[in-house]
């Protein structure tokens, strides 16, 4: 990860800090604590590494906004560029969490899992392209198929990976020496 990541990372623990208090006050009751801290903590550093650093007057404009070439990544790595092999990891790993929370937390299926994933990276896509729908002087960040879909194959799995840590089943013996059942 590059410094900017770990910066962005920081504020994001700094905005869950902030933000999670106040959701636990201003939904008090309607919410479960676990489960606001769980989505706020894996919220805030993502939206935190999407979006930040915001553009400066010294930020040089892209050359190109639009990349709509399936699996360029794979172009660019061959031609030496080894960055691209670490982005397209990070962007996996970044959509990880979210199968997860969508397996655990909401009890969604895997379909259910994939189309999350691919309408929180699409509407991820959709803001960078507009430059924060506006709020940016310029476009700062490309509109990336690639990221489409590592990100939604991120989202996937992390639902089958706590999908299947879920489906191990304890052995007999093991639930036959469980205390309720002995003290029966």
């Amino acid at each position: 990860m590059t410094a900017t990541q770990f910066t962005a990372i920081h504020f994001g623990l700094i905005g869950f800090a902030v933000v999670w208090p106040i959701v636990l006050l201003v939904l008090r009751g309607r919410v479960r604590p676990l489960v606001s801290g769980a989505v706020t903590l894996y919220a805030m550093p993502a939206l935190a590494v999407v979006f930040l650093p915001l553009p400066t007057a010294t930020t040089p404009r892209l050359q190109q906004t639009i990349q709509l070439l399936p699996f360029q990544w794979v172009l660019d790595a061959v031609g030496g560029d080894i960055m691209a092999v670490k982005q397209v990891f990070l962007n996996v790993l970044l959509f990880v969490p979210l199968g997860i929370l969508a397996r655990v937390m909401w009890q969604r299926t895997a379909r259910q899992a994939v189309t999350l994933g691919f309408v929180a990276s699409l509407t991820i896509e959709v803001t960078q392209l507009s430059g924060n729908f506006g709020t940016a002087p310029f476009v700062y960040r490309i509109f990336d198929v690639d990221d489409l879909m590592t990100n939604t194959f991120g989202s996937l799995i992390g639902w089958m990976f706590v999908n299947a840590i879920m489906r191990i089943r304890v052995p007999e013996r093991m639930s036959a020496l469980s205390l309720p059942e002995r003290a029966i």
